[in-house]
């Protein structure tokens, strides 16, 4: 029961994710061992988004690592303990709550004695800069933990870059690089700590391969500048090979042809989701503080409300008029949904 709980779940934020993206591309994916345990590690810009990515796109099911803050109501805990997230606790969350993290991770060791897949973003929180930043040493424990109970465990540790053209805007586009496998025993020594220095700088640096990194000197300058040059963020190579190269020679995408017509499909599909807007619009954007999760909570409405939305008009045209024209309607919204968001 638990599988197909699962298998539905992902089945239906695919659906989601197709209708929210313009496109979705995964590299490497074969990177991930199929018969051994790991830890997939990312960067962390966009909040829900990253792990949700990860979740419909990896060949694995995951356990994720999640902020405890958003366990506090029983239902949310059940539902998100449903779906395989463990609540890790934060010094915003509390000293006291901090020795809750000790069972937390027992488990981590335990799931993946057992060959699981556990995601974590070490870099501790979500941030829409296109850098990788400072990364935390709570994975570190993860891995020196599990291997000081499991020595002769084969952890593999995968680092993934999470890569958006405007995270915060729809419709956007994303790319996953899944880098290659590093083995953890390659850190262990008699000297822990020097272990998770190099530990922490190999990950560090593999992220810094797999998404864009735009130094922390003149980044808004810098990042002004890769736009204006329309370089291609879902190609995190070609962008930082051109921060490298003093912005010379960097190659840039053509611009669309179309998008007067994009405007305009984009126009009719809010008309047509009109009260679904609305109440992202109107009630739920407002109440965004923080940019990192406006996307977050626009798919969550796109994934809950506008099927709600279709379903209701269409019943009712069956009702008052015929099976045909409520078919035709559904029909007519998925292709315009296409066409805004596709094109």
């Amino acid at each position: 029961m638990k599988k197909l709980w699962l298998h539905s779940v992902r089945v239906y934020l695919r659906l989601g994710m197709f209708f929210y993206f313009k496109k979705v591309v995964v590299h490497n994916i074969e990177n991930i061992p199929k018969d051994k345990p790991v830890l997939l590690l990312g960067n962390h810009q966009n909040a829900l988004l990253d792990p949700l990515l990860i979740a419909t796109k990896g060949s694995r099911f995951s356990f994720f690592l999640t902020r405890a803050a958003v366990f506090k109501k029983k239902f949310i805990s059940n539902l998100l303990g449903s779906l395989q997230m463990l609540p890790v606790y934060r010094i915003r969350d509390g000293w006291n709550n901090l020795a809750n993290n000790n069972a937390i991770f027992e488990t981590c060791s335990e799931l993946l004695k057992d060959g699981e897949v556990i995601v974590i973003f070490p870099e501790g929180n979500h941030n829409l800069a296109r850098r990788v930043r400072p990364l935390s040493k709570g994975f570190t424990r993860i891995v020196f933990d599990t291997l000081e109970k499991y020595p002769d465990l084969d952890l593999q540790l995968v680092p993934v870059g999470l890569n958006y053209v405007h995270a915060a805007k729809f419709s956007d586009s994303a790319a996953l690089f899944f880098g290659k496998p590093i083995s953890a025993k390659e850190f262990t020594s008699d000297n822990r700590n020097e272990g998770v220095v190099k530990l922490k700088s190999k990950i560090q640096i593999e992220l810094m391969k797999l998404t864009t990194h735009i130094p922390s000197e003149n980044y808004e300058s810098d990042l002004l500048l890769l736009q204006d040059l329309n370089v291609d963020f879902l190609n995190p190579q070609e962008v930082n090979s051109c921060i490298a190269n003093n912005f010379n020679d960097c190659k840039v995408k053509p611009k669309s042809k179309f998008q007067f017509l994009k405007r305009v499909f984009k126009i009719l599909l809010i008309i047509n989701l009109i009260i679904p807007y609305a109440v992202w619009k109107f009630f739920a954007e407002p109440k965004v503080v923080d940019l990192e999760f406006k996307s977050t909570f626009r798919f969550t409405i796109a994934l809950t409300l506008v099927p709600i939305w279709l379903l209701v008009i269409t019943m009712l045209l069956v009702l008052y008029f015929s099976w045909a024209i409520g078919l035709f309607y559904l029909s007519f919204s998925l292709v315009l949904a296409l066409l805004a968001i596709k094109w």
